[in-house]
């Protein structure tokens, strides 16, 4: 289908955001990339973990701190970042504005974090890597 609506959009929510899926490969058939959109509330911090693809993250709203391998970079509406496989991050959400950005990465990227437990969230489990609903 070319065009996906609002209201078919899917929403995941996590204890730390909500991603709402607006194209991938079981939104709409895209065939190879995902795109979705996250919205954290004000102090929420995602956990550390890495993909094994590269993300393209664009603020809309609000701002965060992102932590990638290690050097902390702060955003704000209108800044993209760059994220590239296989690199540790974490975000940090504002503590007064939120955060809202729109990511796209290949669809049916892994995420992995040896130290932390899987969270239902994630659609499948794939050589040892997660595959987050809104990505699948």
């Amino acid at each position: 289908m070319p065009v996906i609506r609002h209201a078919h959009s899917r929403r995941t929510e996590t204890p730390n955001a909500v991603m709402t899926t607006l194209a991938s490969p079981t939104q709409g058939d895209a065939a190879g990339l995902a795109v979705w959109r996250v919205d954290m509330r004000t102090g929420q911090s995602g956990p550390a973990h890495s993909f094994d693809t590269e993300q393209v993250w664009t603020v809309l709203e609000g701002g965060a701190t992102v932590e990638l391998d290690g050097e902390s970079f702060a955003v704000e509406p209108g800044d993209t970042v760059v994220i590239p496989a296989d690199v540790a991050r974490r975000v940090h959400c504002d503590n007064h504005a939120g955060f809202a950005a729109i990511v796209a990465a290949r669809s049916g990227a892994g995420a992995y974090a040896p130290s932390v437990a899987a969270p239902t969230a994630c659609a499948a489990l794939d050589g040892g890597k997660l595959i987050p609903a809104w990505i699948a």
